[in-house]
C-alpha cells in the first residue's frame, strides 16, 4: 500500500512490490510504473569480513554517469584483494615450505620476499605456486640449505626453466644477491690398478 492516486481512475490503491520493482493499481489494474530503481544503497558482507555495494550504480539525474563517493571509497576493495592474495601466498608457502622440512625462519622469508613480489606488481601474470618456489628458492639460497630448483620442480611438476626464470627476475628486481650454489669438495678419484 502507497500513498500514491492513480491517474486512470484516481485510486489510492496501489501496491508496490520492491521484488518485481513495479507499482499497480489495486482498483483498475494499470501499470503505474514498471521497474522501480531503488534510491538507497544495500551492503552485502563477503567472505573476507569486508563489505560490497550491491547492484549497479545509477546516476540520478539519468546523464550516465556513475555518482562518486570520494577518493576512499573503493580503497577497501584493492586492500581486501591484496589480503587475499597474501592469504593465498602464505599458506601455500607455509605447505611447500613443511615439503621441503625448512624451520619456521625460512618460512617467514620466504613470506617476506612474497610481500616485497606482491608490492612490486611481480605477481602479475605469473601463477602463484611458481613466484612462492621462486621465495623459497631465494630463502634457500640465501641460509645456504641443500635444497635445489629441481627439488620445487619436482614438488610442483613445473618444467624447472620456468621455475627459474622466475626466480631470476624476482632476484633482479627484489635487488637480492642470491649466492652461487656452494661446490661441495669431494674427494679424488684414486686410480685402481688391478693386478
Amino acid at each position: 500500500m502507497c500513498s500514491r492516486v492513480c491517474k486512470n481512475c484516481g485510486g489510492t490503491d496501489i501496491d508496490v512490490d520492491q521484488a518485481r520493482g513495479d507499482a499497480v493499481c489495486m482498483g483498475c489494474g494499470s501499470v503505474l510504473e514498471d521497474n522501480v530503481i531503488v534510491s538507497e544503497v544495500q551492503f552485502m558482507e563477503t567472505g573476507g569480513g569486508g563489505s560490497s555495494a550491491v547492484g549497479q550504480f545509477v546516476a540520478g539525474d539519468a546523464s550516465g554517469r556513475n555518482p562518486t563517493f570520494g577518493e576512499g571509497f573503493y580503497t577497501g576493495v584493492g586492500r581486501e584483494s591484496r589480503a587475499q592474495t597474501l592469504q593465498n601466498g602464505r599458506r601455500q608457502i607455509n605447505t611447500l615450505g613443511h615439503q621441503l622440512q625448512l624451520n619456521q625462519h625460512c618460512l617467514d622469508t620466504a613470506f617476506n620476499f612474497y610481500k616485497m613480489a606482491v608490492c612490486k606488481h611481480l605477481t602479475r601474470g605469473r601463477r602463484v605456486a611458481h613466484v612462492v618456489a621462486a621465495c623459497l628458492y631465494l630463502v634457500c639460497r640465501t641460509e645456504g640449505t641443500p635444497h635445489m630448483l629441481l627439488d620445487l620442480s619436482d614438488l610442483l611438476q613445473v618444467n624447472v626453466y620456468v621455475l627459474g626464470r622466475t626466480f631470476l627476475i624476482l632476484a633482479r628486481e627484489l635487488c637480492i644477491n642470491a649466492p652461487a650454489i656452494g661446490t661441495y669438495h669431494l674427494p679424488p678419484i684414486l686410480p685402481v690398478f688391478l693386478l
